[in-house]
């Protein structure tokens, strides 16, 4: 599109890109949803270790079972757990009961603030090797932990309280005693940790299938007469985010579907509602610039109220300066035409008298002098109609006055004509131009042979109206349509200029009022009607 220079003059984002921008913000929404996964992998690293407390908690539980089955009351045990009611640093809670003690453990894990270790490295030869007891029930228990591990994907392994793996795998009778979390747990404390997860697999299908990067380590110790028997230690990986949404990828799927139309629906309705009634505006207002008259009809498609409005006002602004542009032209042109006669009159005597001035007999010198006067007094008259008109044109709107005043002075001004009034009302415009409308018109009856007007106020809820009937001449019915043009006129010779009605109807319009010649029988008459005013409106007023 061409635009003008002020346009350029300065980048502005077009609408579209605005438009562009907004849906682009709207399809970032959900991919910026990404950047948030992390709280969701937080939830799945918590669920895991939750899991897993669970399933230690089991095994614990059956492992000390058995423990006191094969060794009785001579089964050596670790150190004695603290009765404490809650650990330092943990966020386990001991509460104690008459029956016994109750230890509910809570994850403790969390991506924001739990550090990701490395790798847990290798069993190592144990310093001693596990009682047979231990092994006895680690053997009773190997099997469940087979089972577990199948159906969870975890990995369990049980230590004695030295720290000697006792089931669980090839590595039994290796020490993990070195390793953080053991330690813990093998004081009579729950212990757990974030450990990074060497993938040997690096292909992305297998580490979306797998998990994430970090593997879950929980430490569990095992209790028997409040002392440390020993540990279940389990890992697992925890669920990865693209897993989950595999797994739920039908509802992935339709919340994909639902953001993508979403956002058609959006794009759909700027671009109905708002960008194309906008560019079509742009292209009208620039087509009505050019002077292209045809543009001015309303937008196939406005999209909404306030570029209805818009539209409809810019047009409506158009048409009146169309409709102002033709005025002047036509003005100008009948002012030309009305001047040019007593200006060609005005030279044609002015050069008679100056080649023959002395051949003219005195009585013609008096008779092309005469029409000299005669047409520059014409001319003069005309120019002074002239400027009351462009007075009328741009007059101060406001004001009030009353009609009784108006016609008291018109009394004084047209003296031996009989003016009567009947009714008595406000005009909304000041004496001034009440004086102005009203002398006009009454002038207009004096030069029709009236020798009687009688003005007529009439108000009701719409407004006022003002008839103005005299008993003159009258005006013919095929003049009756030409009254309003301006210079026209039947009394041009006797000094008419065709430019009072004129005069009155523009100073009228400028009030928002109007007139028309009303048809009847002797006489002329005229209605003028004023509107109601709609209420001021303070400045003050508001809130």
């Amino acid at each position: 599109m061409i635009l003008s220079r002020t346009f350029r003059d300065k980048w502005r984002p077009p609408l579209s890109l605005v438009v562009a921008g907004v849906l682009g913000i709207m399809l970032l929404v959900p991919l910026a949803g990404v950047a948030f996964f992390r709280v969701y992998e937080n939830q799945l690293i918590e669920t895991t270790e939750a899991e897993l407390i669970g399933q230690s908690a089991a095994i614990a539980a059956a492992m000390a079972q058995r423990l006191e089955e094969i060794g009785g009351a001579d089964l050596p045990l670790g150190p004695e757990v603290a009765k404490a009611t809650e650990v330092p640093g943990s966020r386990s809670i001991y509460l104690r009961n008459p029956g016994g003690s109750w230890t509910p453990q809570l994850p403790e894990l969390d991506l924001t603030r739990t550090t990701v270790l490395p790798g847990r490295g290798a069993p190592r030869p144990a310093a001693e090797p596990p009682l047979l007891e231990y092994l006895s029930a680690g053997q009773a228990v190997d099997r469940i932990l087979q089972e577990t591990q199948k159906k969870t994907l975890a990995g369990f392994r049980v230590l004695d309280f030295n720290g000697v793996i006792i089931a669980g795998r090839e590595d039994i009778g290796l020490s993990l005693a070195h390793v953080e979390e053991i330690k813990r747990a093998l004081s009579g404390h729950y212990a757990s940790a974030l450990r990074e997860r060497i993938v040997d697999n690096p292909q992305p299908i297998y580490s979306i299938s797998r998990g994430t990067s970090v593997r879950v380590f929980v430490a569990m110790p095992i209790i028997v007469s409040d002392r440390v028997a020993g540990v279940v230690y389990a890992s697992r990986t925890p669920s990865n985010i693209l897993k989950e949404m595999f797994v739920k990828r039908e509802a992935v799927f339709w919340v994909v579907v639902f953001v993508l139309a979403a956002t058609f629906v959006v794009g759909f309705i700027f671009a109905r509602a708002i960008t194309g009634p906008i560019k079509a505006l742009t292209r009208r207002s620039l087509a009505i610039g050019n002077g292209e008259r045809e543009a001015l009809v309303p937008l196939a498609i406005h999209g909404n109220r306030e570029i209805h409005a818009l539209s409809e006002s810019m047009l409506d602004m158009s048409r009146k300066l169309f409709d102002r542009n033709d005025y002047i032209s036509t003005f100008a042109n009948h002012v030309t035409h009305e001047l040019k006669t007593p200006l060609t009159s005005i030279q044609g005597a002015a050069e008679l008298l100056k080649d023959e001035g002395a051949e003219l007999s005195e009585a013609d010198r008096e008779k092309f002098l005469g029409n000299i006067l005669h047409d520059t007094e014409r001319a003069s008259k005309l120019l002074n109609r002239l400027r009351d008109l462009a007075r009328a044109d741009s007059v101060e709107i406001g004001g009030s006055c009353r009609l009784s005043e108006v016609a008291t002075a018109l009394r004084r001004r047209f003296e031996g004509l009989e003016i009567d009034l009947s009714g008595e009302a406000d005009l909304p415009m000041s004496a001034e131009n009440a004086r102005i409308v009203f002398e006009n018109l009454i002038d207009n009856s004096r030069r029709h042979a009236a020798s009687r007007v009688s003005i007529v106020a009439v108000p009701d809820e719409k407004g006022l109206t003002v008839q103005v009937q005299d008993d003159g001449e009258g005006i013919s019915e095929g003049n009756q349509d030409q009254v309003f043009e301006l210079f026209f006129t039947t009394r041009r010779q006797s000094g008419g200029t065709g430019m009072g009605l004129g005069i009155v109807q523009a100073l009228l319009k400028a009030h928002g009022a109007a007139i028309r010649l009303l048809p009847g029988a002797g006489g002329a008459t005229f209605e003028l009607f004023f509107p109601v005013r709609p209420p001021a409106i303070s400045p003050a007023s508001g809130s």
